[in-house]
């Protein structure tokens, strides 16, 4: 879709004679990665991951995987890949996390063998650099509830460790954590 987008607006700028160069040098803030893309080198990596459900502040039985993270696509994207447990089963998950230059935001999609979803969210870094917090939707089909508001949140504890963290907004502010998933570099 943006290929067609950008080719409409190549053949408008030749039919326009607009100066092609300009109009390039305009783009590459758009079309390059940015400083903001360098911040997610601190997933680049193996992990053993621990992790677990939490209800009401109270963490339930860690299981145990490996997650491996690696830069796609010249630098514009982290794709992680997750083997591990959930609920005593093995699953397995793909995460992406990129940053948008034209809308100024993290983005991220996740899917996994535990359903057929794909989810996305999006959101930015705090301003001293400590975590990236994303917002999105996800379906709960125990429940059946449709476009659930979560808050997904990395904090980065050391540049050897990190928590994930997935929060349920319909709860409320307070215990609001449902998954946490603590990473810790391989050496």
């Amino acid at each position: 879709m943006r290929f067609a987008i950008f080719a409409m607006t190549m053949a408008l700028a030749a039919q326009e004679k607009v100066d092609m160069a300009a109009m390039m040098a305009k783009a590459k803030k758009f079309t390059e990665p940015s400083a903001a893309h360098k911040a997610l080198e601190r997933f680049v990596g193996t992990w053993t991951i621990d992790q677990r459900f939490v209800m009401m502040g109270k963490e339930g039985k860690p299981e145990m995987g490996e997650q491996k993270c690696d830069w796609a696509l010249k630098g514009r994207f982290i794709e992680c890949r997750l083997v591990g447990q959930m609920m005593g089963k093995p699953m397995e998950s793909r995460m992406i996390i990129g940053y948008d230059n034209f809308k100024m935001a993290y983005r991220m999609v996740t899917i996994n063998t535990i359903d057929t979803a794909m989810n996305t969210a999006e959101g930015a870094l705090t301003r001293d650099g400590k975590a990236l917090v994303m917002y999105g939707t996800l379906d709960e089909y125990l429940t059946g509830e449709h476009d659930k508001m979560v808050k997904y949140a990395w904090r980065f504890d050391s540049p050897d460790a990190h928590r994930f963290e997935v929060h349920d907004l319909r709860i409320g502010e307070e215990n609001s954590m449902v998954i946490l998933v603590r990473s810790t570099r391989k050496k």
